[in-house]
């Protein structure tokens, strides 16, 4: 009889989603080795190759491609067995899912406030707001837009903010002007949703060029290739800004305006649950906006978080 932890399903999805290991293990919390582990005896108790890999790349195999949406639909259907239980229990607790940032601290802030559950399904944030819309969630750090918000019912508060930097060959570490970048558009709409509206308007406001590609190379190892075949320094996205450099490149500010990204927290317009509205205050309380409010910053016309402009005299 074949015997699999539901932790390991999520450890498959997670690499899946992520066809690399190491981003697979960040965003799962654990070590890269004990991951590789995992899968492997997920493989062997399954009796099938779920993961074609090398040392450069990670591919699903005909059978993990198969398998990969049972798998996702048993994991909604235990998710789903366990919010009956907590409810009947009296004990449901407060779920929060996440693109690829987590406010410093969530566990300290949120003990004793409410039971907070980290979902394990990492979405673009698009896809994490649309699920706290449909109830998926109660609350959700993600990047939105003004028109987001109304046309899915939600409110938002800030939780953090990113400084986006360029990646360039060469030994120049100078700010570079942001009209002086490249940005990529990435063709796979679904996965780069929001990181497309936001590099699209850089392109628009700042002169930066904008460039369309279709291998996913907004991260990861093609990202690094794409800089290396740029005459311009490339903006980084989130996801990509802790993500350590190969050694031939170099980080650089952007400046001229800073490019900044906004993280919100969201949650259902018209929530009435305590515990929800008691993590949303818990997260949020003290967060520190005024790097935002710098005369050289740049955010999308549409962020909720973007300044007012002064009145004309």
């Amino acid at each position: 009889m074949i015997r699999v932890e539901l932790r390991q399903l999520r450890y498959f999805v997670a690499v899946a989603e992520e066809l690399n290991f190491g981003r697979a293990a960040e965003r799962l919390l654990i070590a890269g080795p004990s991951l590789s582990q995992q899968i492997k005896a997920l493989e062997r108790d399954l009796g099938v190759r779920l993961f074609d890999r090398d040392r450069r790349s990670v591919a699903l195999t005909a059978a993990g491609a198969d398998l990969l949406a049972h798998t996702r639909a048993l994991l909604e259907q235990a998710d789903d067995l366990q919010r009956r239980a907590r409810r009947l229990s009296g004990s449901e607790p407060v779920r929060l899912g996440y693109v690829n940032w987590l406010p410093p601290r969530l566990n300290a802030r949120t003990s004793g406030v409410a039971d907070v559950h980290l979902d394990a399904w990492v979405a673009p944030s698009h896809a994490q707001a649309a699920r706290v819309a449909d109830g998926s969630l109660d609350l959700a750090v993600c990047w939105v837009r003004g028109e987001d918000l109304e046309q899915l019912g939600l409110e938002a508060r800030l939780l953090g903010a990113d400084r986006l930097y360029a990646v360039s060959t060469g030994t120049d570490t100078g700010e570079v002007a942001a009209r002086d970048t490249s940005v990529l558009i990435d063709d796979d709409a679904m996965s780069w949703s929001s990181w497309n509206v936001y590099a699209d308007e850089v392109a628009r406001d700042t002169g930066a060029r904008a460039v369309r590609i279709s291998d996913g190379g907004v991260t990861g190892p093609a990202f690094f290739d794409h800089v290396r075949r740029s005459a311009r320094p490339v903006v980084n996205s989130p996801k990509g800004q802790t993500s350590p450099l190969p050694p031939d490149l170099v980080q650089r500010p952007v400046g001229g305006p800073q490019l900044q990204w906004t993280w919100s927290l969201v949650w259902r317009r018209g929530e009435v649950r305590a515990a929800v509205l008691a993590v949303v205050d818990a997260l949020c309380e003290g967060v520190d906006d005024s790097v935002l409010r710098a005369a050289d910053v740049w955010l999308p016309a549409d962020d909720p978080h973007r300044r007012p402009a002064p009145p004309r005299d």
